[in-house]
């Protein structure tokens, strides 16, 4: 995919945390399928969520 500079063309999906819309960035091009969290606060508060329920 090379970008042309349409952002609203770039793919995004929601954050399994917060469910915010998280906008496809070249860092995360190899890992796109993986990505989850749109930020290190969603993931750390995901992790913690789930200790709480005895995961």
């Amino acid at each position: 995919m090379a970008f042309k500079g349409n952002k609203a063309a770039l793919p995004s999906k929601p954050c399994e945390f917060c469910a915010r819309p998280m906008s496809w960035r070249k860092r995360w091009a190899r890992t796109w399928d993986e990505v989850r969290y749109c930020s290190d606060r969603c993931r750390l508060a995901a992790r913690g969520r789930a200790r709480a329920s005895g995961r």
